[in-house]
């Protein structure tokens, strides 16, 4: 890749990402634009990975370490825009060869439990549909913390709470449009979990789960205490992990599905990272399940941002979109006609 891509790559973060969510990150995102030397830094990533997180995610996890540097100010706490791309730059000079080295090592693995808000009253529409327990099989799983969705509770903006009862892990999200989510104030049951990713993360791991705090833009101190709450309650439920490549072991782990359960294939914002080859493998994999039993596929980003659900049922194909949604779950727009 060249460096007027990165600039480009990273101009789009900046004002399709950052603007209205991150100050400090649609400012250094539009500055590094411009720089051809972190820029040329930058593309040390390994190939397939979103630059703008990963980059902005390695120099997060060298101050939370405890690198001593004014930018952990600016970071926490600073009005002062015109110093913050300066302090930003001098860091990433100093650090130069860390940060490379986490370039090199780390991979973007976001775990937005906020998304699960939305996967909440889908869950909810298939169980409807096939009154089975529901089988999850969850692609770009990473610490698998969506495959606890069942364990959280859930509010849209009323007094009405959703999701488990006895949970104290609340996540908070609102609904937007004419159309209202068919909530209703039950869990559908959970026989198996299946989490499938690259590489694994152990949340109870100090360094790996710092990292994933540094995934977690500075500002953004809700997304950051729902993510030390979601953790906290790893390893509460069984869950499979699949280290390796999802879309190729998929089908096979899916032979272990119990027949009364109803298989749910889903990801959010890990199709993007996938190349076109993985994206045929995956899809492939869940038509050839699909010829044997009922399947339901759950994601979005593979042709374009809006929450997709396709499904296979008694035999029948159906597609359907589901909603559109914040990339951090904070609101989403129902568009199902059901």
């Amino acid at each position: 890749m060249r460096t007027s891509n990165a600039s480009q790559i990273f101009l789009n973060f900046s004002a399709n990402e950052c603007k209205g969510s991150s100050r400090l990150y649609e400012i250094l995102s539009k500055e590094m634009a411009q720089d051809r030397e972190l820029l040329e830094l930058s593309l040390k990533a390994r190939a397939g990975q979103p630059l703008p997180n990963l980059f902005f995610g390695a120099v997060h996890y060298l101050l939370l370490k405890g690198t001593d540097n004014r930018l952990s100010e600016i970071y926490q706490n600073s009005v002062n825009e015109e110093s913050w791309f300066p302090a930003f730059k001098e860091f990433c000079q100093e650090h130069k060869d860390e940060i490379v080295f986490l370039l090199k090592t780390k991979l973007v693995q976001t775990n937005e439990v906020r998304r699960c808000a939305y996967l909440f009253p889908v869950f909810q529409y298939i169980y409807e549909l096939t009154n089975k327990p529901l089988a999850l099989l969850e692609i770009g799983t990473s610490a698998g913390l969506q495959l606890l969705w069942d364990q959280y509770a859930y509010s849209y903006g009323t007094e009405d709470v959703y999701g488990n009862p006895s949970s104290d892990f609340q996540i908070q999200s609102e609904w937007i449009g004419n159309k209202e989510p068919p909530l209703k104030k039950y869990v559908p049951p959970v026989s198996v979990r299946m989490g499938f990713d690259l590489n694994i993360v152990d949340v109870k791991d100090q360094e790996e789960y710092l990292w994933m705090k540094a995934l977690i833009w500075p500002e953004h101190k809700e997304r950051l205490a729902m993510f030390e709450r979601a953790a906290s309650l790893a390893g509460s439920q069984p869950v499979q992990f699949f280290e390796g490549d999802g879309t190729a072991l998929l089908a096979s782990a899916a032979e272990a599905v119990p027949a009364d359960s109803v298989i749910c294939v889903f990801h959010t914002h890990v199709a993007n990272q996938m190349p076109d080859e993985a994206i045929e493998r995956l899809l492939s994999s869940i038509q050839e399940i699909g010829r044997r039993r009922d399947v339901f596929h759950l994601y979005n980003n593979i042709e374009d941002r809006l929450l997709h659900l396709d499904y296979r049922l008694e035999g029948k194909a159906y597609t359907e979109t589901i909603a559109e949604t914040d990339g951090h779950g904070r609101w989403f727009k129902w568009l199902l006609e059901k």
